[in-house]
């Protein structure tokens, strides 16, 4: 039988210490005062055992309606922030939405259903009862989704399977994140500290990362996450050494040694981990021995009732944590016979260890030769005034494609004359050369000020 707590249910209250707190740049909310007031201008029985869409302009908002109306409406669909607005007839009518919860007025008049209601990001007085009377299906939309929107189906008890509430993250924890809650990484943070007895600090829209560790560090951040893109683009600046976690980690994209020994730099009190997540298969590891990959000794079901196996060169994962199914996609199903999700994820395995390669769906054809860009940029960014790099597939019209680089040198690096810039260059191609294949070493490498991140925190990668 399947735990029907809810969050508020679950939520670490003890004593209701009112520093815990949920922040953004402009307000914050403390679970002392949610215990006796309401965000939403409807009573909660009003959406008891609806089907209801969170759509709105901020996470603090979304995150309110959650904690609200888990155990109370029969399932919560959370919109991403960067949702096409033309695929929302599709997610209602799949979704069998019959309320939307949001903060923006325009948000009612895109799509039609029975019942409208508006949250705000201040409380008000309210007789609020908040005791479940359902189990909650939570609808999350995978990452990385174009076109039609791939939504799955969790529960309270999927999502919170990997969080403990003793041991190292125990006690007086305040958690920051690069992430959006609206997204499987963000929401694990966000269950993290409600269910963990933390804070959590929150980053608003448009705000700068030297802003948002500002007030990481304002509210004494112990706890903070991210992905690789994330914290690439954290470390090009000072400001991330302005913070003194005791715990900094990475997921969502692959952590290669040199992200992961600049965290280890950056902080050397913390401990620097990196784990293996996604909406589908849920939080199956994590690593935390200064190591990319992971050990071959993770194979096989561990004491949790996760189940990792390697087929085909991918990762699969059966789990507890696993999303139940999709939603719609005509019955495509969301395993493999055996119970398994095929993540997509190549791994190669040195030694009695495993390396992420990259994704089976991001190779570059080569002239019939196979390259994972991700393989490429660990290379490349293991240079000493490399921050960040993207490899991609370019048109050429003798080979068809070719490889090329576009690549973010530190601060340091950005002050090197000329000459220097183009030693640097010699020197990443050097270490292609002598560290893979002919096939895979950049036709081409271009030095930029940036490179694109996608909402979710991963790089913008394209074939062009």
């Amino acid at each position: 039988m399947r735990n029907t707590t809810s969050l508020w249910e679950s939520t670490d209250r003890t004593g209701l210490d009112p520093r815990r707190l949920l922040c953004t740049s402009d307000v914050n909310v403390s679970l002392t005062e949610l215990a006796s007031a309401s965000a939403l201008d409807c009573p909660l029985a009003a959406l008891a055992g609806r089907s209801v869409l969170i759509s709105t302009s901020d996470q603090l908002a979304a995150a309110l309606a959650l904690i609200e109306l888990d155990g109370i409406a029969r399932r919560l669909v959370l919109c991403p922030p960067d949702l096409d607005p033309k695929h929302l007839p599709y997610v209602v009518a799949t979704a069998e939405i019959d309320a939307i919860v949001t903060d923006r007025a325009d948000s009612a008049a895109e799509v039609a259903v029975e019942s409208v209601a508006s949250i705000a990001r201040q409380l008000h007085t309210a007789d609020v009862d908040r005791s479940p009377h359902h189990v909650t299906e939570w609808i999350l939309f995978t990452s990385g989704t174009t076109g039609v929107p791939k939504m799955v189906v969790h529960t309270f008890e999927t999502l919170t399977g990997a969080i403990k509430r003793s041991g190292a993250l125990a006690g007086p924890l305040v958690w920051a994140t690069f992430y959006d809650v609206r997204r499987y990484g963000g929401l694990q943070i966000l269950l993290r500290a409600l269910t963990g007895g933390g804070s959590l600090v929150l980053s608003s829209p448009g705000e700068a990362v030297p802003a948002f560790l500002a007030r990481a560090k304002e509210h004494g951040v112990t706890h903070i996450t991210g992905t690789p893109s994330h914290w690439r683009q954290a470390l090009m600046g000072s400001a991330a050494r302005s913070v003194s976690p005791v715990y900094a980690r990475l997921s969502g994209e692959i952590a290669d040694q040199a992200i992961i020994e600049h965290l280890q730099e950056t902080y050397p009190h913390a401990k620097v981990a990196h784990a293996f997540a996604s909406t589908e298969a849920g939080v199956a590891f994590e690593v935390a021995d200064g190591k990319a990959g992971f050990s071959a000794s993770l194979l096989g079901q561990n004491e949790s009732g996760v189940h990792l196996k390697v087929v085909d060169d991918t990762l699969r994962i059966r789990s507890p944590r696993t999303a139940l199914h999709y939603l719609g996609r005509n019955g495509e199903s969301l395993l493999d016979p055996d119970g398994f999700v095929d993540t997509g994820d190549v791994v190669e395995e040195r030694g009695d260890r495993f390396y992420f390669v990259g994704r089976r769906g991001g190779i570059i054809n080569v002239g019939g030769l196979k390259i994972h860009p991700e393989e490429v940029e660990a290379v490349i960014n293991r240079h000493p005034s490399v921050r960040m790099s993207l490899v991609t597939g370019r048109r050429n019209p003798i080979m068809g494609t070719i490889v090329a680089a576009e690549v973010v040198l530190t601060s340091e690096g950005t002050a090197l004359d000329p000459g220097a810039v183009e030693s640097t260059k010699s020197e990443i191609l050097a270490a292609c050369r002598s560290s893979l294949a002919a096939h895979k070493v950049p036709a081409s490498i271009r030095f930029t000020s940036s490179l694109t991140v996608t909402a979710s925190g991963k790089l913008g990668r394209r074939n062009a």
